[in-house]
Formats: C-alpha cells, structure tokens, sequence
C-alpha cells in the first residue's frame, strides 16, 4: 500500500512542478512575463494531490502548508474568473 502512496507523492511533486514549466513556455511565447490561466489549475490539482499526500503522512507542518495553497490557488482563479466576465484585461496570454 505505501508504495502507492509514494507513487501518488511523486505524482503530485510532478503536476505541482509542471507549472513552472507552463509559465516559462507561456511567458517565452509573448516574450514578457505572464501566469497562464493553465499554471493555477496545475497548482490547485498538484497542491491538492500533495495535501492528500500530507494527509496521509500525518505531517501537520506540510499539511498547513498545503492548506494554504489550496486556498490561495482557489482564490486566484476566482479573481481570473470575475475579470474575464467583466471583460476587464489580465496578465493571462491569449487563449
């Protein structure tokens, strides 16, 4: 069973780190520093797959840091999200 654990662990450090990724391709294609729409929802799944990873560990200090960012992702999307229906510009590239 561990061993799935550790998958999922490794899993979620991937997906968590991909965004960084993202955001450099992203930003390379516009030339001028931008966070992808893409990069939050690859840190909200990848922190969240982490905190069921904290979970598990039972590691109050990673879970609260999770914690967080869960919640900090949660609420940038949602700023995103009221910008592009007020039609307002954000620092996303184009879709």
């Amino acid at each position: 069973m561990d061993k799935y654990w550790f998958a999922l662990g490794f899993t979620a450090q991937a997906v968590f780190a991909s965004r960084f990724f993202v955001q450099w391709i992203a930003s390379e294609r516009v030339g001028r520093s931008v966070i992808p729409l893409s990069f939050w929802f690859l840190s909200l799944a990848g922190g969240a797959l982490l905190l069921t990873y904290a979970i598990w560990r039972k590691d109050p200090v990673f879970i609260v840091g999770q914690s967080c960012g869960v919640f900090i992702y949660c609420r940038n999307l949602t700023l995103l999200y009221k910008e592009r229906a007020k039609g307002k510009q954000t620092n996303l590239p184009p879709d």
